[in-house]
């Protein structure tokens, strides 16, 4: 079995990250001889203090470190700082896995990944089965989002996903293991190799979109992506952002990660393309709701404000200049 280096990143979720290793630590034999670390993103609570007692108490000193950082750069800053640790610390590391502290690892989840990529040498990133707390299974298999699919995402229109189902970014869960274009961050195994082909994660990210912009590198570098169904991870999904909370205004740092990912790998003009196909079908989705038209209408999950953050935000970083970013080859 290959050597992996875990790292979980805390951002004020120390009691959701004991239960994440203490899950782990049921799985002891299997993480033999590798490392495990939690970097506390400078939570400016007691995370620290409860995080370092918990691992004295439980016994994990031996597989478990705590990293505090002095700032809150984000998730990818976050790893990105373990990662470096990781690659100077030792030469048998093989792999790098990222998992969220509201994650809870099903047995031999970190094996099944680790043994995937073993015996799939051209793989550069594979992912786990997430499901939620009720046991259903969540999508954490995507395709890269697109113009294309922002017109699917804004109309919420059967028929219209059927046509665009390529481009569809959250398709229906498979239960077998297969390629995809991303998968999710909050379970995801890295090949050392990819990191020493296109650098570490870009920080520029505070935090979603920076896994899908890493996958899109990683797959740009000529390395493979794969979803494994057979590792399998609950996740609480937004237990630490309030992401799923519809009612709660989204924060603009999601806003500011969509905008960079299509602007760096599709241009200005794709940013562009991208509101123009999601507002064109945002006000079909209106239009059918307000007219009674289809199961689907009736149904918006939206944040507050959705829609205006969203356009007037892009046009706005546009007219100040603030979308215009420098193509970038290799993160540092």
């Amino acid at each position: 079995m290959g050597s992996v280096w875990i790292i979980i990143v805390n951002y004020r979720t120390s009691e959701l990250t004991i239960d994440c290793l203490r899950a782990l630590s049921t799985q002891a034999a299997d993480l033999a001889g590798n490392r495990l670390v939690v970097v506390d993103n400078a939570s400016g609570d007691d995370s620290v203090e409860k995080l370092t007692a918990a691992i004295e108490r439980e016994g994990w000193s031996s597989w478990v470190d705590v990293m505090p950082l002095d700032r809150n750069g984000g998730f990818a800053f976050g790893n990105n700082a373990s990662i470096r640790m990781a690659l100077a610390s030792t030469e048998l590391l093989d792999y790098v896995m990222l998992l969220n502290p509201d994650t809870v690892t099903r047995p031999g989840a970190v094996k099944t990944l680790v043994d995937f990529m073993d015996a799939h040498p051209r793989v550069g990133i594979a992912g786990s089965q997430l499901e939620n707390a009720d046991g259903d299974v969540e999508c954490s298999a995507h395709t890269f989002p697109s113009p294309l699919s922002e017109l699917d995402a804004g109309a919420r229109l059967g028929v219209l996903s059927r046509l665009l189902r390529r481009y569809v970014v959250s398709s229906p869960p498979q239960s077998v293991a297969h390629s995809c274009d991303w998968v999710s961050g909050a379970s995801m195994i890295i090949r050392r190799q990819v990191i020493e082909d296109i650098g570490l994660m870009d920080e520029n990210y505070f935090l979603y979109f920076e896994e899908v912009d890493f996958c899109h590198r990683t797959q740009q570098a000529g390395w493979g992506c794969w979803y494994v169904p057979d590792s399998l991870v609950m996740h609480l999904e937004g237990a630490s952002t309030g992401i799923r909370a519809a009612a709660k205004r989204r924060a603009k740092y999601w806003y500011d990660s969509r905008r960079r990912f299509f602007v760096k790998h599709y241009g200005i003009t794709g940013l562009v393309a991208a509101d123009v196909l999601w507002a064109i079908g945002r006000f079909s989705f209106l239009l059918r709701r307000g007219l009674h038209i289809g199961a689907r209408s009736n149904k918006n999950n939206d944040p507050r404000w959705f829609m205006f953050d969203l356009l007037w935000g892009d046009l706005w970083a546009i007219m100040t200049g603030r979308a215009f970013i420098p193509r970038v080859g290799k993160q540092s």
